[in-house]
Formats: C-alpha cells, sequence, structure tokens
C-alpha cells in the first residue's frame, strides 16, 4: 500500500510518550501511530474501554474491598 506522510504539532510530552511507546512495541512512531488510528476507526477501542468499565463496575466491590484491607493494614502498622 502506498504511504503518504502525515504533519501534525503536538506538545513535546505527547511527542516523547509517542516515541516511547513505538519503541516499546518496536514499531516506529508512523506505524504506531496507524495502529492507534485503525484501532479507533474499527471501534477496537472503544470496545476494550466499554469492556473495562464493564469489569470494574462488576467486580468494584472486589476492588474497595482489597483497598480498604490495605488501608487498615498500613493503619495497624502506623499504630
Amino acid at each position: 500500500m502506498p504511504k503518504t506522510q502525515l504533519g501534525a504539532r503536538v506538545d513535546v510530552d505527547v511527542a516523547e510518550l509517542a516515541k516511547k511507546r513505538a519503541a516499546d512495541l518496536g514499531l516506529s512512531v508512523g506505524d504506531y501511530l496507524a495502529r492507534l488510528v485503525q484501532d479507533d476507526a474499527s471501534g477496537l477501542r472503544a470496545r476494550a474501554v466499554g469492556a473495562a468499565a464493564r469489569f470494574l463496575a462488576d467486580h468494584q466491590a472486589v476492588f474497595d474491598e482489597a483497598e480498604e484491607a490495605q488501608q487498615a493494614h498500613r493503619g495497624a502498622r502506623a499504630a
């Protein structure tokens, strides 16, 4: 597939984050951005966020209980 060049201005911290994340994945920045756009356009990203939200809603009580136990443990050590 032929490629074209795009230009975009982003904050320095966003540019550095994109470079780091692309390197972590073994991709060029262009390939990383292309993957993000394809995931977004296909709805994959929205489905993943929705699944995560449903998981958290279904299991919020477990997370709350674990956090309360951790805070109680910290409080017991401080006393």
